[in-house]
């Protein structure tokens, strides 16, 4: 287990806290190896490279939206802050978890 992975988390959460709402059906992606190298974290960059944290926003936000198929994210954990992550990547933290319940249809918005 590595909790650098967690201080990643838990830096999405923060930047994002204003615009979670864990059950909704919009959502924006975080890179989860990008965000590890604004934080200073080289060693994890490669390891977390094209993994994405979902953010479920409390609203949709300008800009493109595209429909997703909901099943998409059936392996997903979500943390209390309500971001949700492959499954593979939060059980490399130490962080707790609950399997993330998407809605039928996503919406992406970028």
């Amino acid at each position: 287990m590595d909790k650098k992975i967690d201080l990643i988390i838990n830096a999405i959460g923060d930047a994002h806290r204003e615009n979670i709402s864990g059950d909704s059906r919009h959502y924006v992606e975080v890179d989860i190896g990008r965000t590890a190298e604004k934080m200073g974290l080289s060693e994890l960059v490669e390891k977390y490279r094209g993994s994405f944290a979902i953010v479920p926003l409390k609203r949709p936000v300008p800009g493109m939206k595209v429909r997703i198929d909901g099943r998409t994210f059936v392996n997903y954990k979500q943390y209390e802050s309500g971001v949700a992550v492959p499954g593979y990547v939060a059980r490399d933290g130490e962080l707790p978890y609950q399997a993330y319940t998407a809605n039928h249809s996503m919406i992406l918005n970028s």
